[in-house]
């Protein structure tokens, strides 16, 4: 047999070799400081703690956050885990008599039903985050009530008669004060404060002289940053410090309601409601065939907002209290009064988009468009699951 020819392989170029040798430790150290110092030089905000990117989300605004959340993946994680779309209020409607009480949702406005006899023989005060405050029709005493969870927390007898009333933040919290004031005309105006906290056994009462205008409607009381607020449509916003017990006010000159001239005292169809939202004050005044009117304070000086300028805002107002929201789908730049419409359809309304009312009739006094029968009243995620049973 004839020997296997031989074959001989020629060994391929270094570059081609199936196995490569790993970079030595001074290599792979080299490279490590490479790429360290390119981040040096070119810095990015994705490399930023996630924790102190949060805190930028938290800064901003809704859309300034969707936004700056499509800048790259840890931009998105953070901006999604800190991001709150606003909810809007439900309008709540008092029975003219009996304990069946009507709940609408302005948006899609189905009519549900609560039946609440914990409510018989007291008028409504004032609502925010969900309670309400009542006062018993036949006495003084004051109580808050969750006509969702049924709670109710009981108050010391208020011996003010007061004209307004409002608390700082939910009354479970240890932080919850109510302010109830009442303005006294006399040769020295001055106005009485009541204060009190959720537990406590009485109000604390004291005098302060003020500046009143008396044939001025005064706003709804609102709570910033440990102070209370009212603004009157002369132009006055009066404050309120519960812990150091301190009454002030300061008087704008060029800020009095747009719709009464000089001289004019008969101005019952115009009215002017105090909102805060995240720390800072709105003003709006209202007409019975006008469009409204929103100011917002900056460093103490109110600037008028425009349609341009109002940025998404919807304002709900009621007799008792007004809620502010940013950037609702379907109810951007609105306001939300809480009459029903003539086919009971939906609330009377005004775009600031169209300058119109969403109904043809021209009021005749702002009362008809916030009737003392109803108000908006924050609800539970869960709000539905109320109305099942």
């Amino acid at each position: 047999m004839l020997p296997s020819p031989s074959v001989h392989m020629a060994s391929p170029p270094p570059s081609l070799n199936m196995a490569s040798h790993p970079p030595s430790p001074a290599t792979a150290s080299r490279k490590r400081f490479q790429d360290s110092s390119k981040k040096i030089m070119n810095p990015s905000f994705a490399d930023l703690p996630s924790s102190l990117i949060e805190e930028i989300m938290l800064l901003l605004v809704l859309k300034d956050n969707i936004r700056a959340s499509a800048a790259c993946k840890s931009w998105y994680e953070a901006g999604v885990s800190v991001r709150v779309v606003d909810k809007h209020p439900w309008l709540m409607c008092f029975p003219k008599r009996g304990n069946l009480f009507e709940f609408r949702d302005p948006l899609h406005w189905k009519l549900h039903t609560l039946d609440l006899p914990e409510l018989a023989e007291s008028t409504v005060c004032y609502s925010r985050f969900g309670w309400l405050l009542m006062r018993k029709a036949s006495s003084n005493d004051v109580f808050f009530f969750n006509p969702f969870s049924r709670d109710i927390i009981s108050l010391p007898m208020c011996e003010l008669d007061f004209q307004q009333i409002a608390f700082s933040c939910p009354p479970t919290s240890d932080d919850c004060v109510l302010l109830a004031i009442k303005f006294v005309p006399g040769e020295v105006n001055r106005v009485t404060v009541s204060t009190c906290n959720p537990g406590a056994t009485k109000w604390i009462t004291n005098d302060f002289p003020t500046f009143l205008r008396l044939f001025y409607m005064q706003s709804n009381l609102v709570y910033r940053r440990d102070r209370f607020y009212c603004f009157n449509a002369e132009g006055t916003l009066y404050s309120f410090e519960p812990s150091y017990r301190e009454w002030s006010y300061i008087c704008a000159d060029k800020l009095r309601c747009p719709y009464v001239h000089e001289n004019q005292y008969m101005w019952c169809g115009k009215a002017v409601f105090l909102v805060e939202k995240k720390g800072e004050l709105f003003v709006m005044f209202t007409c019975s065939n006008e469009k409204p009117m929103v100011y917002k304070l900056f460093s103490m000086k109110w600037k008028e907002l425009s349609r341009t300028t109002l940025d998404g805002m919807t304002f709900f107002v009621s007799f008792y209290n007004s809620e502010l929201r940013n950037n609702l789908p379907w109810m951007r730049n609105n306001v939300y009064f809480s009459r029903f419409g003539y086919n009971r359809k939906h609330c009377v309304s005004f775009s600031f988009d169209e300058s119109r009312y969403n109904t043809p009739k021209e009021w005749e006094q702002w009362v008809e468009l916030c009737p003392p029968q109803s108000l908006w009243i924050d609800t539970p995620k869960n709000v539905l699951d109320y109305f099942l049973g």
